[in-house]
């Protein structure tokens, strides 16, 4: 394998470049060694400056549930940039996206486009602030929220992957109406709620993406709805990973669970940088220019990313991959455990829908502190092996991995095999 471009080109990037990199996670920190740099990708593989060619699982953290370039995609963006690129004024696109969106999230009447998961998480954190007058939120540990300063703390994601607690910069006063929970501890909440009477509003991924896959267990989230009802706080399901990932639509429908406020992100712009935050017609209507919560943006409903967008979740509809992607996340997680056992190696897999992730641990994942008790070491092993052997993962142990539709057999074949070497030269350490 070949890495000299991307070695150049690194030392490079720290010139100019924060660690040469424009996110953290991009650094390899957490797996040694120094960043691949990408030079193009096309279905379901990723090619660096190094013409290293890999399947990827990574997939821009998400969005690419197409695969990349996806020629209907493709068309639809081609179509839309010789228009222009950016109006500042509404077009007939943002409509139509709206539309695909809130028809497929049973509670969602109105949507509102922003432009990153971060700012449609802050905007619903504001409107439920401003829906119910009240000021406290309470989040769950290892729950990835963007990086705004209130949520954090105990984010997981990043914050894990560098072992860093928080962020230098966030003042105490930024989290003080801040709350932390444990996932899939009801009890935990609980205990908030009777020591604080000013909870606007509860927020989580339905399910963990971000402290690696974590699954809520025990009609969690049932109970979790129930207990907000009762309470008078609302309920905000961040599903910027999990939107259109499990379903056509959102994974808390497949828990029998509907927001109060639900976000997005990732998939529905298929691969250009959008948000989104939606709700019921009550609650948003509470959003300027309708009501007093203000929050607005230059580059919110870019005809670029909408155009993407619907091309993305129309082709998405018609596939319907999702029985498919089942399918295959089970024979990655069967060829995991399966090599795992082979090679004396402790290992606990996680997935949902087209979501996976192994754990280098023997007990059961289902929080965040059970996720920290991995084998950081081990992952960085196999993180290497698996490039080695042409698969493109995050480098983290706790960042979820992600399949396409644009995966064939001898891709799922060749990802086994990758597999099996990997946790043979694990075994080794």
């Amino acid at each position: 394998m070949k890495t000299k471009k991307s070695e150049k080109l690194y030392q490079q990037g720290l010139e100019h470049l924060v660690g040469a990199v424009n996110s953290p996670v991009r650094a390899f920190a957490s797996v040694g060694g120094n960043p691949l740099f990408i030079d193009k990708a096309k279905g379901s593989k990723i090619t660096d400056v190094d013409a290293n060619e890999y399947i990827d699982l990574v997939l821009s953290y998400g969005p690419m549930i197409l695969g990349h370039r996806h020629k209907k995609v493709q068309k639809a963006i081609t179509k839309a940039t010789k228009k222009g690129y950016s109006f500042g004024a509404s077009t007939k696109d943002e409509i139509k996206l709206a539309k695909i969106v809130c028809d497929a999230f049973p509670g969602m009447d109105k949507v509102r486009f922003v432009n990153s998961g971060t700012e449609a998480v802050l905007s619903a954190v504001r409107l439920a602030r401003a829906y119910t007058s009240k000021s406290k939120i309470i989040k769950f540990s290892g729950c990835y929220h963007g990086h705004m300063d209130a949520l954090l703390v105990a984010a997981g994601s990043g914050l894990a992957t560098l072992s860093l607690p928080g962020s230098k910069g966030v003042p105490d006063e930024a989290v003080k109406n801040t709350l932390i929970a444990e996932y899939n501890n009801l009890d935990s909440v609980q205990k908030h709620i009777d020591e604080n009477k000013d909870i606007a509003a509860v927020i989580l991924e339905p399910v963990g993406g971000n402290m690696g896959v974590v699954i809520p267990q025990d009609d969690f989230l049932v109970k979790l709805k129930e207990l907000c009802n009762a309470n008078g706080i609302l309920l905000i399901a961040d599903e910027v990973m999990t939107g259109f990932r499990s379903k056509f639509g959102g994974a808390q429908e497949l828990f029998n669970v509907e927001a109060d406020i639900t976000c997005l992100g990732k998939v529905i712009g298929g691969g250009f940088p959008v948000g989104a935050y939606g709700a019921r017609n009550e609650i948003m209507e509470m959003v300027a220019p309708l009501g007093g919560m203000y929050q607005a943006g230059t580059l919110s409903g870019n005809p670029i990313a909408m155009a993407s967008g619907i091309a993305t979740l129309s082709e998405l509809k018609k596939q319907d991959p999702y029985a498919n992607f089942n399918v295959v996340a089970e024979k990655i997680k069967s060829s995991l455990l399966k090599s795992g056992k082979k090679y004396n190696v402790d290992l606990v897999v996680n997935r949902f829908g087209s979501m996976i992730n192994p754990f280098f641990t023997k007990d059961e994942v289902t929080d965040f502190s059970s996720a920290q008790k991995s084998d950081t070491d081990k992952f960085g092993v196999f993180f290497w092996e698996m490039i080695k052997n042409g698969v493109f993962l995050p480098p983290s142990q706790f960042e979820a991995w992600f399949l396409s539709s644009a995966l064939s057999e001898s891709d799922i074949e060749k990802i086994e095999k990758a597999i099996d070497a990997s946790i043979k030269k694990v075994s080794e350490m």
